[in-house]
């Protein structure tokens, strides 16, 4: 009775292996290729339980979704001789799992051949275009000419790009530090410039202020001189119209003035009272 049970229980951990050995199941974001003693012999991309012969046949399991590629960033030479890092973004689908069976067998080593084709295309492409036009609206047809160059090659690994995309190009640090001294330099000289200019103006300006304010003072002294002067003429006018009207007071207003002007409080004067100084003088007295 024994005996039989253990065959029973033998038999049916064997059926149990058997039935490992032939069931697996296919989810919806997963493709499967069927291979017999090594080599494909079916594909299954429909989700759901699918059988195979045990011991004979295994599986191996591909994601049909976008997958990411993030190779690391690489030095790359311009046209110009410029030398960028460049770092890459990339996302692909496994569109032919037989050809990526036989041509890479794994995801590792497609990440690892597909970083190769990216790498490679950046910088065939980019050795063709000059850092002005990297950074101009050029970009847009670079961009193109790198995917297109990447979509060709990966195709060969059954392999679809979707996408490639520059995320950063940057100078080398050491390239880099000698440009921001370089330019560092360039702006100090400038500045320099400008202020030399700024000075020359200034120092223009200056002088042309001062001679235009000298011209115009003496303008201006000139129109006082010639205003005063006809002044005096015109009073001179009146003057000798009044005199000659009456000649007599004309020489006590003489007299008057002469008196003002002598007879401050520092003059001391000795004087004759019979001289002609006094002539209005006495009278007044008189």
């Amino acid at each position: 009775m024994k005996k039989n049970l253990h065959v029973i229980l033998i038999g049916f951990a064997f059926l149990l292996i058997v039935a490992a050995q032939s069931l697996y199941i296919v989810q919806q974001p997963e493709q499967v290729i069927v291979l017999q003693f090594g080599e494909p012999v079916r594909l299954e991309q429909e989700p759901g339980l699918k059988f195979k012969i045990p011991f004979i046949q295994n599986v191996v399991f591909y994601d049909k979704r976008l997958l990411n590629l993030e190779p690391p960033a690489q030095e790359v030479v311009l046209k110009d001789k410029k030398r960028l890092d460049v770092d890459t973004f990339s996302r692909y689908r496994i569109t032919e799992p037989l050809t990526f069976y036989k041509t890479v067998r794994n995801e590792y080593q497609a990440q690892n051949r597909l970083q190769e084709i990216v790498n490679s295309s950046a910088r065939n492409v980019l050795a063709t275009f000059t850092l002005k036009e990297l950074l101009s609206e050029k970009r847009t047809e670079i961009m193109r000419k790198i995917s297109e160059a990447v979509k060709a090659d990966a195709a060969q690994i059954g392999v679809e790009v979707a996408d490639v995309r520059i995320r950063r190009a940057d100078l080398p640090i050491q390239l880099s530090q000698a440009i921001n001294e370089r330019m560092k330099t360039e702006r100090i000289r400038e500045a320099k410039g400008y202020r030399a200019d700024g000075e020359k103006r200034a120092q223009e300006i200056r002088a042309t202020a001062d001679k235009q304010a000298t011209i115009t003072v003496a303008n201006a002294e000139k129109e006082a001189q010639k205003i005063k002067g006809e002044g005096d003429k015109i009073a001179t006018e009146i003057w000798n119209k009044a005199t000659g009207v009456d000649p007599e007071f004309y020489s006590f207003y003489r007299s008057l003035e002469a008196y003002r002007h002598s007879f401050d409080g520092d003059t001391s004067l000795i004087l004759a009272p019979e001289g002609e100084f006094f002539n209005y003088f006495d009278k007044s007295l008189k």
